[in-house]
């Protein structure tokens, strides 16, 4: 483990094109060259940003399968590597990927210009039965820091989050394609993809719906907390724009370990913040102490009881959030 730095961390939001991947690499690009502007050392993307996310809820197995990609080998990952040397900076972001056996995942990835860092496999994946789920936690050295990964509805479940930093996670990479789905929670639904042609004209009608319940106000109810609980930095990557039928709204956040948002993309539009991370804040939180406090002997056999899991993709897509 390195000496940590004050390090420099983008996250980014963009509308993806569902299924483009050439497309969405050029806006990969795009974006890093200005996020290198911005000094950044870390780039971060949505889950799923290189080849789209919900437009494989309607993909065979066979049609899924010409959509993923090898890694680190495939086309997309390679990309990511010259693009990682152009710029000097490191990358993460999403695809779906195959393997030697032909299973699939829904993976995130993050590579410098040397090569693959770190690969994560989406452990609660839903968006097509022929996903397999992950079966291990991500931790890794970046630049002197401990860095892990959870992508979407990996955290939450609260426990990925705790394991993830009990692991030695300082910063918690979260790509999301979330918010503005219906849900049996109350006011959740789908925002009018009317509204967001209409955004030029529109902005306030459209703001309203994203910053509700919805949208932002419902991931404020949570997101924050992962942060607080585990003294970790949270970098929350989710897209704006059109995800194939579905309307999505940004508010790509990072979070600092005392709960507290320290840059957020506001724009009705592709856009990227920088925020410059300091290691002292991860053991002046009270996360740092709750950690430390706690007693396993009282529930680790609570926790790791065996139940049946009611995870069904059915109702995973119609409770996604």
């Amino acid at each position: 483990m390195g000496i940590k730095n004050h390090l420099n961390i983008a996250v980014v939001q963009f509308e993806h094109k569902s299924a483009d991947k050439e497309a969405n690499l050029l806006v990969i690009d795009q974006m890093c060259k200005r996020a290198a502007a911005e000094g950044a050392d870390i780039v971060t993307f949505h889950e799923c940003c290189i080849s789209g996310y919900t437009v494989a809820s309607s993909l065979s197995k066979e049609e899924l399968t010409g959509l993923a990609e090898p890694v680190p080998d495939g086309s997309s990952v390679q990309a990511l590597i010259n693009i990682s040397g152009k710029y000097n900076v490191t990358i993460l972001a999403g695809l779906f990927e195959t393997d030697k056996d032909g299973l699939l995942y829904n993976t995130y990835v993050c590579v410098d210009q040397h090569g693959l860092i770190a690969r994560h496999r989406k452990l609660h994946p839903f968006i097509n039965p022929h996903l397999s789920p992950g079966n291990s936690y991500t931790v890794f050295d970046l630049k002197g820091w401990q860095c892990g990964i959870l992508i979407c509805y990996d955290n939450n479940i609260i426990e990925n989050v705790r394991a993830t930093s009990l692991l030695g996670a300082d910063i918690i990479f979260m790509p999301h394609v979330t918010m503005c789905t219906p849900s049996s929670r109350p006011g959740a639904g789908f925002v009018d993809p009317k509204l967001w042609e209409n955004r030029h004209d529109d902005t306030t009608s459209l703001r309203i719906e994203f910053d509700g319940l919805k949208g932002r106000k419902w991931l404020m109810k949570w997101l924050p907390a992962r942060a607080y609980d585990n003294a970790a930095y949270v970098v929350f990557s989710n897209p704006i724009g059109m995800d194939h039928d579905q309307l999505k709204n940004g508010c790509s956040m990072i979070i600092d370990p005392f709960g507290e948002i320290i840059a957020e993309c506001r724009k009705l539009d592709n856009d990227l913040i920088t925020a410059t991370i300091s290691p002292k804040k991860l053991t002046d939180a009270g996360g740092y102490r709750y950690k430390k406090a706690r007693r396993p002997e009282l529930y680790k056999n609570i926790i790791s009881r065996e139940h049946q899991s009611t995870q069904h993709v059915s109702w995973l897509k119609k409770n996604k959030d």
